[in-house]
């Protein structure tokens, strides 16, 4: 990552931080009285082949133990009505300014992976990596749509695993090494109101 890129990210998560912190309290509020505790979804993600970090969500669905994989729709049932407000405007998404601001993530990048996937594909998250995870990116905005009906229709743990070890991460890591041979601050704007552009629309 150059300095640039960083202070760009510095700078953009430390004005969002002030300005959206009253959103954020207020989304706390609500969560705690809607679907109580926990209000954070803590999971465990990759900014290297050996780099683990702590990704920060507001929480989405109902607790379970040992929750792991991307999800899928054999967790369709766990989003709560609160959770699918939340995922359809990405404002679940918010406490990743933390993340930003530790420099565990940057604005734009390729999402980040799960432990699993990057030990079952070392030498092309190697390479995919050398990028700083972002919120959003080129892969997120070109084929998040597409990933989320191939995942809806998975009914089982080993077919969402399946499906989107097959289909999404081969993909997904194109584009992301796409974007990684094009990268510029003019680049990573467009893609940051790509992406806004892209939740408005939605709504």
């Amino acid at each position: 990552m150059t300095w640039r890129k960083r202070l760009f990210d510095l700078v953009l998560a430390g004005l969002l931080a002030v300005i959206l912190a009253p959103l954020l309290a207020g989304l706390l509020i609500w969560l705690a009285l809607r679907q109580g505790r926990p209000l954070f979804h803590v999971a465990e993600r990759m900014k290297g082949v050996d780099r683990p970090f702590a990704l920060w969500k507001l929480r989405t669905m109902t607790v379970a133990e040992n929750d792991s994989g991307v999800s899928g729709g054999d967790k369709a049932a766990r989003i709560t009505p609160s959770g699918a407000w939340l995922r359809a405007r990405r404002l679940d998404e918010l406490p990743q300014l933390w993340n930003i601001l530790r420099g565990d993530l940057s604005f734009v990048g390729p999402r980040p992976p799960l432990r699993a996937y990057v030990e079952r594909h070392p030498d092309l998250y190697a390479r995919v990596l050398q990028s700083r995870p972002g919120v959003t990116g080129l892969a997120t905005i070109v084929y998040h749509r597409h990933e989320e009906r191939l995942l809806a229709r998975c009914t089982t743990a080993q077919e969402t695993d399946r499906v989107y070890a097959v289909n999404c991460v081969p993909r997904k890591a194109r584009l992301d090494l796409i974007y990684q041979r094009h990268q510029s601050l003019c680049f990573d704007a467009d893609l940051v109101l790509r992406t806004l552009g892209t939740l408005f629309a939605r709504r």
